[in-house]
Parts: structure tokens; C-alpha cells; sequence
């Protein structure tokens, strides 16, 4: 990506801080409100008063979640180069760092900037659907886990409290935990609604749950994260991301570790997955056969389970490359 100057940004829930610079030298850095208002008056600055060509500037930053929302909407409005990076790419990039303040981090992701240029691919948005599945998804996660937390408390109240003080926690929770409930089952609707009235969805959703084992919650966090799979090509590169890709543990003569997975993973993504393949080794198939036979062999019951999570997504990849229904009992057409 060619670009004469670079601008990093770090982005915090009030406000954020701006670095840019050019091959050189730091031109410019300060903090702005984060706001629309604050955000389109600051550009109109840069413009203006320090008279930077914006078209010519690359802005980049992290993955902040909500709080960068605002910012990405002004930069897109105006057609401006955008960059969303991870986190975790700029700070193991930069090699040995210390200290960190959001001044310094704004260099940091500007020199970042400098650096990869020729890397950075430009981000651009994805539909508003996908942007909506993305929020109910979210959304259903935390109920969820209000559920759980709640529930676990009543647990612990039954076990350890008298049974006056239980009676206390359940009637003070009993409303909390049906209003969840239903706004749980709110939600999943909502979801199975967006995906059947948006034509390309229901059709993705039609491949992906063909595969034994993938249901409607996986399905639509396969469709999120794969941006209607123009992000994702390849099961491999949907593999490492989720965290289900073994990797080789070797160095010289002295390193002679088993292929293990990596640890920098989309943890509720591997999860799901995970959960998928626990599910389909428990019915009769070909999976729970396959599963059995391999640890009578000696294999690990996490090593063949990783196996089967692997087989799953390349299965996904396969229907929806091909849009065609999976079959569990093909016949080339050769034969």
C-alpha cells in the first residue's frame, strides 16, 4: 500500500491520540475527543490549518471493539485509506518495548504503520447485516453468562446457605433468570431471522448446516467471522485463526516436541467448534468410528478430537466452495 504518510491512532473509550509522521520524522501528535463532531472538526484542521493532503495519509489502528466505531464511520465517509490491525501483531512487531502510555502507543502504531506498509491490507466494511449478526451474537454471549453467573450462585446458596437465606437468593433471582431466558430465545429468533431474509445468508447457512454436526449457533459465527467467507478462502488460514491448526515444536537437536496448536486463537470460535465436535463423535457415524478407531491406535483423545474439529471446517469449505449439500454417504462419479 502506497502511502507517503503515516497515521497511528490508539483509541480509548473518551478520547484518542494521533501520531503522524512521515518516512522521517513525527510531523504531528495530540489527542481528540471521541466524538463524530470532534472527529470530522479535527480532520477539517489537518486540512486546513496544517494543509495535509488526507487522500495521501494511511490511519491506523487497533481493534478496539465499539470504540473505534465512530472514527472508522468519519474515515470511511470521506474515502480515506484505512488499516485495522491486531493488537497483538504491533506490539510483537516492534521487538523489545518498555514502558506505555496511549502518546507513546500512538507512535508505536504509526511507526507500525511505516514499517508494513506493503503488508496492511485496506479495511473496508462489511455489510450491515453481518454488523448486526455480529451485535446479537455478542449480546446472546453476555446473556449467557449473566445466566451462568446467577445460576451458579444459586448452586452455592443451596449448598452452603441455611434454607431461609436460599429461599432469599432464589425469589430475588427467579424473575432475573426468566427474563434472561426469554430474552435468549429473543435473540437466537432474531439471528435465525436476519439469516433467512437476506438471500446470500440463507443460502451460506443452507451448506454450512448440511455438515453433520454444525448447528444454527456455529453457523452464524462461521458467517460473521469469515465475512460471508470473502475473507476467508482457505479451511487452513480458518483453522489457524480458530485455534484448531497444529503446529510443528521442533528446534535442532535438542527440541523434539509433539505438533501442538497455537494459543492465539479466536477462543469463542474454537469453543464453538470444539463443541461441534464433541457433538458428533457421540452419535453414530463415521466420526465416532473414525474417533474410536484412532484411539485404539494409540492417538490422544484431544490429538484425534483436534482431528475432527479440523475435518469439520474443511468440510464447511468444501460445501460452500463447491454450493453443493454435503453428503454423508458420496459416491465419486467416477465409480
Amino acid at each position: 500500500m502506497e502511502s507517503e504518510l503515516f497515521m497511528g491512532c490508539d483509541i480509548s473509550q473518551d478520547t484518542f491520540n494521533y501520531c503522524l509522521r512521515s518516512k522521517t520524522s513525527i510531523l504531528l501528535q495530540g489527542q481528540v475527543v471521541n466524538s463524530v463532531k470532534s472527529i470530522r472538526s479535527w480532520l477539517t484542521e489537518l486540512k486546513r490549518d496544517h494543509h495535509f493532503n488526507l487522500a495521501q495519509i494511511l490511519f491506523c489502528m487497533e481493534h478496539t471493539g465499539v470504540y473505534g466505531l465512530l472514527l472508522l464511520r468519519v474515515l470511511h465517509e470521506q474515502s480515506l485509506i484505512i488499516c485495522l490491525e491486531s493488537a497483538v501483531n504491533i506490539k510483537l512487531s516492534l521487538g523489545l518495548q518498555r514502558g506505555k502510555s496511549d502518546k507513546v502507543d500512538a507512535q508505536r502504531i504509526a511507526e507500525y504503520a511505516l514499517r508494513y506498509s506493503d503488508r496492511l491490507k485496506q479495511w473496508s466494511p462489511r455489510r450491515k447485516v453481518i454488523d448486526q449478526l455480529q451485535v446479537l451474537i455478542r449480546l446472546r454471549d453476555r446473556l449467557i453468562k449473566a445466566r451462568q453467573e446467577i445460576s451458579r450462585f444459586n448452586q452455592d446458596a443451596k449448598r452452603f446457605m441455611s434454607k431461609e437465606e436460599y429461599q432469599l437468593v432464589i425469589k430475588g433471582s427467579q424473575a432475573t433468570l426468566k427474563a434472561i431466558e426469554k430474552d435468549i430465545d429473543k435473540a437466537d429468533k432474531t439471528i435465525e431471522e436476519l439469516i433467512m431474509n437476506d438471500e446470500n445468508l440463507r443460502r451460506l447457512s443452507r451448506f454450512i448446516r448440511s455438515v453433520d454436526g454444525i448447528g444454527k449457533v456455529t453457523c452464524s459465527a462461521i458467517l460473521v467471522r469469515t465475512n460471508e467467507f470473502i475473507d476467508f478462502k482457505k479451511a487452513k488460514k480458518f483453522a489457524c485463526t480458530a485455534g484448531i491448526a497444529p503446529f510443528e515444536h521442533t528446534s535442532g537437536s535438542s527440541v523434539r516436541g509433539k505438533s501442538r496448536v497455537s494459543h492465539c486463537a479466536h477462543k469463542e470460535l474454537k469453543t464453538l467448534i470444539h463443541m461441534c465436535a464433541v457433538g458428533a463423535i457421540s452419535r453414530k457415524g463415521e466420526l465416532q468410528d473414525y474417533y474410536k478407531r484412532k484411539v485404539a491406535l494409540g492417538k490422544t483423545k484431544m490429538c484425534v478430537l483436534n482431528a475432527i474439529r479440523n475435518k469439520l471446517v474443511h468440510r464447511v469449505f468444501a460445501v460452500v466452495r463447491d454450493e453443493v449439500m454435503y453428503q454423508k454417504n458420496y459416491r465419486y462419479k467416477l465409480a
